[in-house]
């Protein structure tokens, strides 16, 4: 099965590759660009539409594979499908089995997706857009409840119908928004998420969740193909049509993995269920810190500012390239742990990789100590619609894009 997942992430890396290609050119003729000016330091216009990309490489071939699954006849597949595994007819029924659930996520990114196109074009006011996000994360949720694995965590939790759905709305709407405020810098949204998506791709394919695994694989060429692009310096950006799909897709499948080996109880695992939480650790970190900071001075938590962990690494001298490196390494760093901790043969292993995660991110605040401007409203973002503000002046640390 290993072979046929790996085949989609070179699918999608490809279709991300030429689709960004396409983009870069024909954005600009469009109008699609974001200029400078105001709060936006970069000198010369570049073009937006790398979420474009993004959706096309993950949708499209997760499209084509269930109208393939369905159109083929998996008694009797044709002369050049039937050598790929002796397991073909059971692959097709799973994917038909797992169609629901494939065209609701595929109906989800699509209107996540034009929603961030409405905003690149247009920025809608962010709680406009915050509602239209739980919205359609909620219709996804409650559509599709008896097929998230979380509903595993309820039965050992005892939690309710409706604590089940508020938890997973909460979750996914979270992670869409963490990666949204993450795109500040050249690479750094999409590259995270590629960080991200290659640990939870490692685990699913670990304990044998073959759904997630193919769904994963498609994001993470995608995400690469993308990031050919768009690695500092960046010659397009994903905008928010990108970084809300990227997080929402991330969300679902978080969501949707067990996280428990085969033939583990969920007694037995406990600890299991954290995974995703340690993987996501720096993206959550730095959505609650720069909340938490914004809401304490009595500023919108959607109002964009350099309170961010990459641009307290920049104040601190390093350059936005090797800013966007260290986060990836930091990343890897937990998400290697999270990979680890499905098969951790005891709870006492488990509690010492909790313990050096909590080490990461105490290092991680630590780093952050640093003054910073005053004018710390003059951050681009693509955060939750960051409106307009009276006074903008260059920054030191100059970002990828602003809106």
């Amino acid at each position: 099965m290993i072979a046929p997942i790996a085949s989609l992430a070179v699918l999608s890396f490809l279709l991300a590759w030429l689709v960004t290609f396409s983009m870069r050119r024909v954005a600009p003729r469009l109008g699609f660009v974001d200029r400078p000016g105001h709060r936006k330091i970069h000198p010369n216009p570049i073009a937006l539409g790398g979420g474009v990309a993004l959706f096309v490489a993950v949708a499209l071939p997760l499209a084509a594979v269930i109208i393939g699954a369905w159109a083929i006849d998996s008694a009797h597949p044709p002369r050049m499908l039937a050598g790929l595994s002796r397991d073909f007819s059971a692959y097709v029924g799973g994917v038909r089995q797992q169609t629901p659930l494939a065209a609701g996520l595929i109906a989800a990114m699509l209107a996540m997706h034009l929603l961030g196109l409405w905003d690149d074009r247009r920025a809608l006011g962010p709680y406009l857009k915050l509602a239209i996000q739980v919205a359609v994360i909620t219709a996804l949720v409650i559509r599709f409840r008896s097929l998230w694995s979380l509903t595993a965590v309820d039965e050992g939790l005892h939690a309710g119908h409706v604590l089940s759905i508020g938890i997973s709305v909460l979750w996914i709407t979270a992670i869409t928004n963490a990666f949204n405020f993450l795109d500040n810098m050249d690479g750094l949204s999409a590259g995270i998420a590629a960080v991200c998506t290659t640990a939870f791709l490692v685990t699913a394919l670990s304990i044998e969740q073959w759904f997630v695994a193919a769904a994963l694989a498609l994001l993470l060429g995608a995400l690469l193909g993308f990031l050919c692009f768009n690695f500092a310096p960046a010659s397009i950006f994903m905008g928010d049509s990108g970084s809300l799909l990227v997080g929402l897709l991330l969300g679902v499948l978080t969501i949707r993995t067990t996280y428990l080996t085969p033939g583990t109880s969920l007694g037995a695992g406990w600890y299991s269920v954290f995974a995703p939480l340690i993987v996501l650790a720096v993206p959550l970190y730095d959505l609650v810190v720069v909340s938490a900071i914004r809401i304490l001075r009595g500023h919108s938590p959607f109002k964009g500012d350099t309170n961010h962990f990459s641009h307290r690494l920049v104040a601190r001298g390093m350059s936005r390239r090797t800013a966007v490196l260290c986060l990836y390494l930091i990343t890897a760093a937990t998400s290697i742990a999270a990979i680890i901790l499905p098969h951790a043969p005891s709870t006492f292993v488990a509690l010492l990789i909790f313990a050096q995660t909590l080490l990461v991110l105490g290092v991680v605040a630590l780093l952050e100590q640093h003054p910073l401007p005053a004018a710390t409203s003059l951050a681009r973002t693509e955060e939750v619609a960051s409106p307009p503000l009276p006074t903008a002046q260059p920054e030191a640390a100059p970002m990828a894009r602003s809106t």
